[in-house]
């Protein structure tokens, strides 16, 4: 007798589809629980028995400076409420928020987290599914990933979770979210894989995302998405919610990408990130044509070879076209920037590149990034900033500020990227030094803060 699915009611449809893929997963990740008629049924309280006491609640701390009431600056005022000259109230305010975390080593008490959970925290709590709560320590993290990783003090009898292979995540597998949204406690929500790979989006320096529809809420960051196994295959990050709620859309940290900060910040403390020293682009059919090559080509074109790099030293030229990474395709620059950034210093890289119009193979070692010690040579009001080109090539990056400087006095920021100078684009540290040069008295800056960009006039 031939079945006809169209007569089939929708619900009745979905749970024979649910069924077939339950009863084709591993034993271990789920089992039949019993209705009241004695059916059987698929559930996921098994798999999240297991998993649950690995994701914990994390509450932070924080002393801001708050900001001072400007009537305390107005000698009248001062004198009407007789307040001592000097005498000023403390600025300063408590603040809470709560996120999530999850246990990836129940021996020694590690969590990793996202980098913004606990940014400025100076107090940090950390609470189990079982109601226990201890206090943890930041043994580091890295920013650019959003990767944080935690040490909790004086523990015991704890659940860790084990880390997929996220390259082998697929876009239609089904993956679970669990996590603390809004301080409402572990909660649990399921979906699938929706894309993989999103970049783009200005959210973090390094993206390679894994998207889902699974609910991801505000304290959802820093938990776990894990996929039917219990595995953990990302760390929930950020959601677009415009809105303000969960749309469907929400992104995660691929392990592999994440492990890769976790492993440096257990040795170091920190992340010691490489780069190859190069100004790169998309190729676009335009210029593959323009290079006389294939426009169906896909790669990443090399604009500029920094001096002195890590591919100057490996023989890189300008022009040359990256088309894979020990053996990886690569099709976008935040592709080839995702692969460099997750690379020590040191390792070493086999590029394939298209020169003109042959392909070659070229070893590499990532190296340090190319730094000024002094930029007071560039410019005397650029002294006691430490200068780089910006990872995307895209302008130079203030890595380090000393306190109390003068572009620090100017208004200037660690992780400003300067991107033009007297009206004059800069992308090189010469550019930099050659267009500030025009004014030794005045020095315009067009600065790129976050996703957002003003312009500084320093002078004096």
């Amino acid at each position: 007798m031939r079945l006809d699915l169209c007569q089939l009611s929708l619900n009745r449809l979905v749970m024979l589809m649910v069924v077939f893929i339950f009863s084709a997963s591993t034993a271990h990740a789920v089992l039949p629980a019993i209705d009241s008629q004695g059916n059987e049924l698929p559930s996921l309280a098994p798999l999240l028995k297991d998993v649950n006491p690995a994701v914990v609640n994390i509450s932070t701390y924080a002393t801001r400076q708050a900001q001072a009431n400007p009537l305390l600056n107005d000698p009248f005022f001062r004198r009407f409420f007789n307040i001592p000259p000097g005498q000023q109230a403390p600025q300063t305010r408590r603040t809470q928020s709560a996120g999530s975390g999850v246990i990836i080593d129940a021996a020694k008490g590690t969590i990793v987290t996202n980098h913004h959970v606990i940014e400025g925290a100076d107090e940090i709590h950390v609470g189990l599914e079982d109601g226990r709560s201890y206090e943890a320590k930041l043994i580091g993290s890295d920013p650019a990933v959003d990767i944080a990783v935690l040490q909790l003090e004086d523990f015991e009898r704890l659940t860790q979770v084990e880390l997929a292979n996220s390259d082998e995540v697929r876009v239609g597998d089904f993956v679970i979210a669990i996590g603390n949204p809004f301080g409402l406690g572990q909660t649990v929500t399921s979906g699938v894989v929706s894309a993989l790979g999103r970049s783009g989006l200005g959210i973090e320096g390094y993206e390679n995302f894994i998207q889902t529809d699974a609910s991801i809420n505000p304290g959802n960051s820093g938990g776990a998405l894990i996929n039917l196994r219990g595995e953990l295959v990302g760390i929930n990050t950020a959601i677009i919610a415009p809105a303000g709620g969960n749309v469907g859309i929400g992104f995660a940290i691929p392990t592999n990408m994440a492990n890769s900060s976790i492993e440096q910040i257990l040795e170091h403390g920190e992340v010691k990130r490489g780069q190859l020293g190069v100004i790169i682009q998309d190729l676009t059919r335009d210029l593959a044509e323009a290079f006389d090559i294939d426009k169906q080509q896909r790669g990443v074109l090399i604009a500029e070879v920094q001096k002195g790099s890590a591919a100057d030293k490996a023989n890189l030229k300008a022009g040359d076209i990256v088309i894979s990474v020990d053996g990886k395709p690569v099709e976008t620059t935040s592709q080839l920037r995702n692969q460099i950034g997750q690379r020590r210093i040191g390792d070493k890289l086999r590029l394939t590149v298209l020169r003109d119009g042959r392909t070659k193979v070229i070893n590499a070692e990532v190296g340090e990034a190319v730094t000024v010690a002094s930029s007071g040579s560039v410019h005397r009001y650029l002294e006691g900033a430490t200068l780089q080109v910006a990872e995307d090539g895209e302008g130079i990056e203030i890595v380090a500020i000393q306190q109390g400087s003068l572009p620090a006095r100017f208004g200037l920021r660690k992780g400003d990227i300067i991107l033009s100078a007297n009206r004059t684009k800069v992308s090189t540290v010469d550019e930099l030094a050659k267009a500030a040069s025009k004014s030794d008295q005045r020095l315009v800056l067009r600065v790129r803060r976050g996703n957002a960009a003003l312009y500084l006039v320093l002078q004096q």
